[in-house]
């Protein structure tokens, strides 16, 4: 598979994972915020308590983002709006607490820790950026001052914001490598089973949640694969399997995602589509699989598509119609789409 059938692939992989560090960190930020809003109450007699209004602004913006990313097509784009708040805040609350001697300084680097986990590498950096803008602002810009009599305070919080982004960078480096290997199969490049499973289980959190779906599935396993593996052997069997995902690859949008299962399977999905686009997605598919060939051998695959719309769905049941279509296109001859019954 060529780099450029890579890429919407990586991008899903990029998002989906964006998500789940969001569900994650979703929790533990409250609870981090908990313990920041207990100091801060606890410091009250000595700093003041102007600090509540911007943190119950901070915490309701986090709410509003957080809604509006779970059903955004562009969650990356709320992601990044309610990680920019955490620094915002404190930017708000240093000038209040006595600006380049704030003891809130140090609290900047706090975000940075989360920075790696939620992006790419170009986020990342934008995020460090606007961070050290921030602490630069509030000290040398409002405070200049403070900061030429006593520049300590920005230097310790500076060196901490860059020291936590390294810290974090190795971590989270381990972390994306292992979710791949976890994720991908090896051979074709495709996502795998246990990505698979893992999509289900968040389309079907989505419509529990009372989001409605509109989806197209197509269950996909290439003819008489077996004779082509016992014919020419295995390693030609395997360049089968990487032209076959290739060609299917190449036909889909940019947001439709194919699975590998194991052997010659092939799981598509189809989101927005309904079942007559579903078919048509399906025919150009097989029609593509016949037209590609592997050192002069020629493939077949056969397809059984479903369709789902609303919010009463049970997705694996949904897949198990498309497979059970699979095999109703299978008795009937191969090379051909059988549709699941309404």
């Amino acid at each position: 598979m060529d780099r450029q059938g890579d890429e919407p692939l990586m991008d899903q992989l990029r998002r989906e994972r964006l998500l789940d560090m969001e569900e994650r960190i979703g929790r533990v930020r409250r609870q981090a915020f908990a313990v920041l809003s207990l100091g801060v109450i606890a410091s009250g007699p000595w700093i003041g308590f102007e600090f509540v209004i911007p943190l119950a602004l901070l915490l309701a913006g986090f709410a509003f983002a957080a809604r509006r990313l779970a059903r955004s097509r562009v969650p990356e784009r709320w992601a990044a709006i309610s990680w920019a708040l955490a620094p915002a805040f404190i930017a708000t609350c240093t000038p209040l607490s006595g600006g380049a001697d704030s003891p809130a300084l140090i609290w900047f680097a706090i975000p940075v820790a989360t920075l790696g986990a939620r992006f790419e590498p170009r986020g990342v950096r934008l995020g460090i950026a606007w961070t050290l803008a921030l602490l630069v602002f509030v000290t040398a810009g409002l405070d200049t001052a403070t900061v030429l009599d006593r520049p300590q305070m920005l230097i310790f919080a500076f060196v901490a914001v860059i020291a936590m982004a390294i810290l974090t960078g190795a971590a989270v480096q381990s972390e994306r490598e292992h979710r791949r290997e976890a994720v991908i199969d090896p051979l074709t490049g495709l996502l795998n089973r246990a990505a698979f499973a893992q999509r289900l289980a968040e389309l079907q959190d989505q419509v529990d949640r009372g989001e409605a779906a509109m989806l197209g599935f197509l269950v996909g396993d290439i003819d008489h694969f077996k004779r082509i593996n016992d014919v020419h052997g295995h390693p030609v069997g395997d360049a089968v399997l990487t032209d076959v995902a290739y060609a299917m690859r190449s036909e889909l949008r940019e947001y439709d995602v194919v699975y590998r299962l194991g052997g010659e399977e092939f799981v598509v999905v189809l989101p927005g589509a309904d079942l007559t686009r579903t078919e048509e997605i399906a025919e150009r598919l097989r029609a593509a699989v016949a037209r590609a060939s592997t050192g002069g051998i020629s493939v077949t695959m056969s397809f059984g598509a479903a369709a789902v719309a609303g919010t009463e769905v049970r997705f694996p049941h949904v897949y198990a119609e498309a497979d059970a279509a699979l095999y109703a296109a299978k008795r009937a001859g191969r090379n051909r789409v059988a549709l699941a019954a309404a």
